[in-house]
């Protein structure tokens, strides 16, 4: 069994509040679960308006499923005109890892 997590550091547009960020961050993060079947959540920055965390995780026993799911993700959430991805950070653990 693998685990797999991405989370992702999002600069966001032309918002100017907390509202109007939630308006593109859940939108993107519906996408991910609804297109990958990864659980996914706003998993920091919800101070700040203009930044976004997103965290996200998938479950698999292929090591290599595991990481295209993670690549169609990163690649999903870069394409996306109104945020710019400035971080990625993978982590891939197997069931021998404690």
């Amino acid at each position: 069994m693998f685990v797999g997590t991405l989370t992702l550091d999002l600069l966001l547009g032309d918002v100017h509040s907390l509202k109007e960020k939630r308006s593109i961050v859940r939108p993107i993060v519906a996408e991910l679960q609804r297109k990958y079947g990864v659980c996914a959540a706003e998993t920091g920055n919800q101070e700040l308006h203009r930044r976004a965390e997103i965290g996200l995780a998938v479950v698999s026993g292929e090591a290599g499923h595991v990481a295209g799911v993670l690549d169609s993700c990163e690649r999903l959430v870069s394409g996306r005109p109104e945020v710019q991805l400035l971080s990625a950070h993978r982590r891939l653990l197997d069931d021998q890892d404690e």
